[in-house]
């Protein structure tokens, strides 16, 4: 059976560039003269055994192994032979490394944007800008303060780290799914074995521990392990289909064609079911001789490399697309952010204030422009959205995982995505569509037709005891039922499929056939006349214990019928059986039957009294005539029972589901009949692939497209069809260009020969159980229990991947479209942005994150099966999720900027606007903040439907993951926002009275005796009572701060305090105008306190210095101001104080 030899001449495997090993001399034979013995065929080979070794006996003499007796079985002898021969088995793939699934997620257009971002963000954080007299150079504030300049590098390390975060999913997901289906491959490995003779015993090895010179016996079914050469056989046919592609049976004999060809053919971990039919019961004993699989890398290599990769998912494709979209629009916006910064610097400076250039201002206005740039890149990092790749990751491996419950196994990501665009099916039909357990399911019984499998009481007993023996004895004994491997599992079915069916019959009768074998075993027949395919039928012959004979017969029931004379009738006697009769038979029991595509088989016996002279056995057609018909019973492989369903689905999905079988027409048709893939009176092709071949090439015989594009649309049923066919058809409806959108095809397939059509397929469907390596290889999914369904909820997780991304992308770019407005505007007009780099982090990151792992966990539901595939042109961004987008992004625009520019009116508290850049936190900008990240809060909620749904919030508690994610991220905001201020029990412990608390107290007392300029008055003292009140408070912590940070540096003069407002030129008051309008300004504008930006009037800075105990303020430019006439409102507020 084996030698494993690459044939490379007849397969396309590998030659093997193995250094062949001197000590070859041990044995009579070397490797390369074994392996170039494989590589020739039939007589040829025949030829060259005679010439070189005499017989297969001189091969085995040369082996030093006997045929009998097979190896001594001695360890030593065993690792000698794996030394020289090499070993049975196939090295698997190396998988890739760990690094290299990083470096390929590392090459996501997304994550280059990101990076790049990152990286210049995180330069800029780390420049220093130098120090300069500000005096001179103009009066734009630069005031860095402190804790601003050192978390400037948190934005671009949180986006690494979220880039990071990126690759490492992927390619961790990429890893455990290689390593799932490695464990897969190993454990099916693992449990095959092979009968072979050491030491005169035969005993069971598993297949890899197989070694050259090992004697091994083949029976019928047996896949043959390795390549080999035939010793003694009977009736021995292989099937070599998977090699050659040859469906015929070849015939194997010493005389004729010796060589046995294994599976494992073809580059790589590949298994073909090369079966073997022994027949006669004899055993078949061959000898595998090996070759090592070793060393083909190079020429493996090359071989790859020329394989077309697959094109992008439809999702990678759009993804890519709009990720560089994305990132134009927010390069531009940043370019124009600097630009408009830059201008209005150098207008302001240069022309308004009429400044000249200064040599030694020069680092100063970079430090400026450099500020301008990192403010601009700030615009940029929001634009991109960082949560986008992460999102579809999640998605993608939240869906794998929940994918394996449903029977698939993915093995490349894209694929579970690519499934939710798909338009057509192709699928196999046995296994798949049907149950690959042939069944008997009519039964014509003493003249009655039953639909179904009869009750055993309705069949009278002696036709019964014919029966049960019968199919007992007449079925070879290498066909048995045992029972299921898994509890709740199928019995399993060993040996003739048809046969099995047979005894699956019997033990519907609630009748056992083993103990009808136990009684007469399989030495006892008297004669067994095999199933071929001349006989079409099967004879074994009982002798009875008086000397009499009896002869079962099962076959064809056109060629068993007309050898009927009598049949059984109701009452289980023998009735003369006529022509006629037979004919009645034909057109109303074996012509329905067979038009429902059921495989009919006729079973009759004839007796030999005792007295006549024994029959002249090898005269087959007397033996086999006068027979008495028994039962003719209906087989099929029955569809599965959820199939039809899954496929109405899959048709309302948009899906066109295609069968490609081995099958006669006639079956195929009546099986697509059935399962809903034809449907009566509806205009389809049903082709043979002879046909299908014929109207699809030209004259000379080549493929042209435009031929195939007339069949496709219409073929439903495709029979009969060789695997090159099933190629020609997925690349033929891939290629196609009819339709306005390029068809997505999958493909399910089990055997080697399927290899093709599923890499060429954009999802290619694996049999878990019946598939062989080759197709599971080549595959992108597979199915684990080999049923349809489960590709159905494929294509449903496929599409709730799609959805989930335009979820998240629907919620992400609303919140990028917002940010981006409002940093720009912000920065443009106020120069500073309202929304701080770390801030916007905090929603980039936390909430982007978040929200892809609460918006991609989201579980499918049937309704994705209501709508057609979106297909490969239609954009991502749907025009409902572009109204939704922009409709959102408006509402909250309005919202944010009307708490910007008119919050402090609406709260009455201090603006926040104009405070220079990195003052201390205003609670204005607070309530700006936390306002827009309650909007994004809720948007998420809306971004759960996208496709106009009215009610938001069906199914929500559906997805816990989804509850809490909202939840927490209310919560953890809420905690992060409240100021320390506002936590009392905090505040208690170093605190007397509030001296705000009494003036109001007594404004409440008398109110009525106050005149209205008085009212003013007292109105400016509290304000002013509030401003230092909340000053003290301040300078408190700074204090506290202070003495534990600053000691022993220098004094902190250049530090900007609390108070940096006064320090800073661009505040300087230089027109001493009277104060007192000041207060009614304030009043006017709604008692807003102490607006920064019309000059804080400085007046009580000698209280401050008063109540301060250890700020220093440099108050030099504010002397001037400082002369408020003694009378004045403010001079006695003054003094009072």
């Amino acid at each position: 059976m084996g030698d494993m030899a690459n044939n490379s001449v007849a397969y396309g495997g590998v030659k093997n560039s193995l250094k062949e090993a001197n000590h070859d001399g041990d044995f009579g034979i070397t490797l390369a003269e074994l392996r170039a013995l494989m590589e020739l065929r039939s007589t040829d080979a025949l030829r060259k055994i005679q010439e070189s070794y005499g017989d297969v006996y001189g091969i085995c003499a040369r082996l030093k192994t006997s045929p009998n007796e097979g190896l001594s079985g001695n360890p030593a002898d065993i690792e000698r032979r794996e030394a020289v021969f090499g070993k049975n088995f196939i090295p698997p793939k190396k998988p890739k490394t760990f690094l290299q699934l990083v470096w390929e997620a590392l090459q996501d257009v997304t994550l280059i944007i990101l990076e790049i971002a990152a990286i210049v963000s995180l330069g800029l954080s780390f420049y220093q800008p130098p120090e300069g007299d500000n005096a001179l150079c103009g009066d734009v504030s630069v005031g860095e303060e402190e804790g601003e300049g050192e978390t400037g590098w948190i934005e671009g390390a949180a986006i690494l780290l979220s880039v990071v975060c990126v690759v490492l999913v992927t390619a961790f997901n990429d890893w455990s799914k290689e390593k799932q289906f490695r464990g897969l491959q190993s454990r099916i490995e693992q449990e095959q074995k092979f009968t072979v003779i050491r030491g005169g015993q035969v005993i069971q090895i598993p297949v890899a521990d197989i070694t050259v010179g090992d004697i091994a016996q083949v029976k019928y079914g047996d896949l043959l392990p390795a390549d080999g050469i035939l010793i003694q056989g009977n009736d021995l046919k292989i099937d070599e289909s998977s090699l050659t592609g040859e469906s015929d049976h070849v015939r194997k004999s010493l005389d004729k064609d010796p060589l046995l060809l294994s599976d494992k053919k073809q580059d790589g971990a590949i298994e073909n079911r090369n079966k073997a039919k022994a027949q006669d019961g004899a055993a078949m004993e061959m000898q595998p001789l090996k070759s090592e699989e070793g060393g083909d890398g190079d020429e493996k290599d090359k071989k790859k490399a020329n394989l077309p990769k697959k094109e992008k998912s439809v999702l990678q494709g759009k993804l890519t697309k709009l990720a560089v979209q994305i990132g134009k629009a927010g390069l531009l916006m940043s370019a124009i952010t600097v630009i408009i910064l830059v201008l209005y610097f150098v207008i302001d400076t240069f022309w308004v204030q009429k400044r000249p250039w200064l040599a030694e201002c020069t680092p100063i206005y970079i430090q400026y422009f450099v500020k301008f740039f990192i403010i601009g890149v700030t615009v940029l990092v929001v634009a991109v959205p960082e949560g986008l790749p992460l999102a579809v990751t999640i998605s993608l491996a939240y869906s794998v995982k929940k994918m394996m419950k449903d029977n698939n196994l993915v093995r490349h990501l894209d694929a579970c995505e690519t499934m939710g665009n798909a338009t057509a099916i192709c699928s196999d039909k046995t296994g798949t569509l049907t149950m690959n357990r042939m069944t008997v399911v009519q039964a014509y019984i003493n003249e009655k037709h039953y639909k179904k499998i009869p009750e055993p009481e309705a069949i009278p007993p002696n036709i019964l005891s014919y029966l049960v023996t019968g199919l007992s004895v007449n079925c070879a004994y290498t066909s048995k039922i045992l029972p299921p491997e898994k509890e709740g599992g199928l019995p399993r079915h060993v040996g003739n499929k048809t046969e099995c069916a047979l005894l699956g019959l019997l033990l519907d009768l609630k009748r056992d056939y083993q103990d009808v074998r136990n009684e007469i075993p399989e030495e006892a027949l008297y004669k067994v006349y095999t199933f071929n395919s001349v006989r079409k039928s099967m004879s074994t012959v009982l002798k009875n214990s008086d000397g009499s004979y009896r002869i079962f017969s099962k076959g064809a029931s056109e060629i068993i019928l007309k050898k009927c004379f009598k049949i059984l009738s109701a009452n289980g006697e023998a009735k003369v059986f006529r022509p006629r009769d037979r004919d009645d038979i034909v057109k109303t029991v074996i012509e329905p039957m067979a038009s429902e595509g059921l495989r009919t088989i006729c079973l009759a016996f004839r007796d030999f009294p005792a007295g006549e002279p024994e029959p002249e056995w090898d005269n087959e057609n007397d033996i086999v005539t006068g027979l008495t018909c028994i039962a003719v019973v209906g087989i099929e492989d029955p569809v599965r029972p959820e199939v039809p369903d899954a496929i109405k689905k899959c048709q309302r999905a948009g899906i066109t589901v295609r069968m490609v079988t081995g099958d006669n027409i006639n079956t195929a048709r009546a099986i697509a009949t059935k399962c809903g893939i034809l449907h009566p009176g509806e205009d389809f092709l049903c082709l043979e692939g002879k046909d299908f071949n014929r109207r699809i090439r030209n004259e000379k015989g080549e493929i042209e497209q435009e031929r195939i594009d007339k069949i496709w649309p219409k073929l439903r049923v495709l029979a009969r069809s060789s695997p090159t066919d099933k190629h020609t058809l997925v690349k033929g409806i891939i290629d196609s260009t009819v339709s306005e959108q390029r068809q997505v095809v999958a493909v399910t397939g089990d055997g080697t020969n399927d290899g093709p059509a599923l890499k060429k397929a954009d999802v290619g469907f694996a049999m878990g159980i019946a598939g062989t390596d080759v197709a599971k290889e080549a595959s992108d999914i597979i199915l684990t229990d080999d049923n349809f369904t489960s590709i159905v909820k494929a294509v449903m997780w496929g599409r709730n991947v799609y959805d989930s991304i335009s979820k998240f992308l629907q919620f992400q770019l609303t919140v990028n479209v917002v940010a981006v407005i409002v940093a720009f505007t912000g920065a443009c007009i106020t120069q500073d942005s309202p929304l701080k780099a770390v801030q916007m982090l905090w929603v980039n990151l936390i909430m982007d994150t978040l929200a892809s792992l609460a918006l991609a966990t989201e579980p499918p539901t049937e309704s994705l099966l209501l709508r057609k595939p979106y297909g490969r042109n239609k954009p991502l961004i749907s025009r409902t999720m572009m109204k939704n987008i922009l409709g959102h992004a408006f509402y909250q625009l309005v919202v944010v900027f009307t708490l910007l520019f008119a919050g402090e009116k609406f709260f009455d508290i201090d603006s926040g606007r104009n405070a220079p850049l990195h003052a201390p936190p205003s609670e204005h900008y607070t309530i700006v903040f936390n306002t827009f990240v309650l909007m994004q809060l809720f948007n998420e909620i809306n971004a759960r439907k996208i496709h106009g749904e009215r009610n938001v919030f069906e199914g929500i508690f559906n997805n816990a993951i989804f509850c809490t994610i909202v939840l927490g991220t209310f919560v953890v905001q809420l905690i992060s926002t409240i100021p320390t201020s506002r936590l009392k029990f905090l505040k208690e412990a170093g605190h007397g009275t509030q001296k705000e608390e009494i003036p109001e107290e007594e404004l409440a007392e008398d109110v009525e005796e106050i005149d209205h300029a008085e009212r003013e008055l007292r109105r400016g003292q509290i304000l002013w009572f509030r401003g230092l009140n909340r000053i003290q408070t301040q300078i408190r912590v700074v204090n506290a701060f202070r003495s534990s940070l600053y000691e022993g540096l220098e004094k902190p003069e250049s530090r900007s305090s609390i108070h940096n407002f006064m320090t800073h030129p661009e505040f300087r008051i230089e027109d001493s105008e009277p104060h007192i309008p000041l207060i009614d300004d304030t009043d006017a504008e709604d008692d807003a306190p102490t607006k920064r930006n019309s000059s804080p009037p400085p007046s009580p800075n000698k209280n401050n210095n008063a109540v301060d105990s250890g700020i220093y303020l440099t108050i030099e430019m504010n002397k001037s101001a400082t002369s408020s006439s003694p009378g004045s409102p403010l001079h006695s507020l003054e003094t009072s104080l």
